[in-house]
Order: structure tokens, then sequence, then C-alpha cells
């Protein structure tokens, strides 16, 4: 991985305000959701943080790797980050009243940083490319 890789990651994630995260089950189920926070830590670590649902947390306290794909789709630029995740810390917590979602099925109570590790970056897009590392 180039060394600007990663700052570029975390600009474009910025820039288009969100992620996807990939996770699967212990059976190899896959789960898809979207986060709106990335941010790197060092040149091999980021951080995501959300308030995730619980298939996606218990996916990764089952099986620690994930994939993230920060893509621009106006340009059809991104980036699929695969790692690993090597810590889950609390960062919020509601105290369970969120009067939009009264009449709906419970939301999320505790918000969560995900800190992995990078294994490999590779280019992101519609058109054809190679899943060769960046």
């Amino acid at each position: 991985m180039k060394p600007e890789t990663p700052h570029n990651i975390e600009q474009l994630a910025a820039k288009i305000g969100y992620v996807f995260i990939a996770t699967a089950d212990i059976h190899g189920q896959p789960h898809i959701t979207a986060a709106g926070k990335l941010a790197q830590t060092t040149e091999k670590h980021m951080l995501i943080t959300e308030w995730f649902c619980p298939q996606t947390l218990s996916n990764i306290e089952m099986n620690p790797k994930i994939s993230v794909i920060v893509w621009n789709s106006m340009t059809d630029f991104g980036y699929q980050i695969i790692g690993e995740l090597e810590a889950i810390k609390d960062v919020g917590i509601l105290d369970g009243y969120s009067p939009q979602n009264e009449s709906k099925q419970p939301v999320p109570q505790v918000e969560r940083q995900l800190l992995f590790h990078v294994d490999k970056v590779l280019e992101f897009k519609r058109s054809s490319h190679t899943d060769v590392e960046e």
C-alpha cells in the first residue's frame, strides 16, 4: 500500500459521507451495512464509528474479517479495504428514548468504534479492474 493511500481513503470517505462494510457469520452468510465515520489511526489501522446493527456486531465477534468499500459513484473511483477487526470500543450510549422512532423497531443503543488492521487495499469501481493491491 502506498503511504498516501490511507489518507486518500479517509478524505474520500469524508467527502462522500459514508462507507459500506461487509461482514459474514461463521457459516459465510454475508451482511452489508453502512457507516458514516472512517478515520486512519496508523498506516495500517483504521477506525469506523457508527451505531451498528446487531447482525454486524454478531458477525465480527464470530468472524473478524471485514471488507470496507469507500466509493464515489459519480466518478466511479474508490477503494476496497480488506482487513481484520482488532478491537471494539463503546463510545456512546443512548438512554433508550428516541422520539422519532417511538413506534418503530428498537434502534441500536450503543455507538461503537471498530478498530481494524488493514491487510490489503484494492481499487474499487464498476468498470473493469484487476483487484491488484494499491
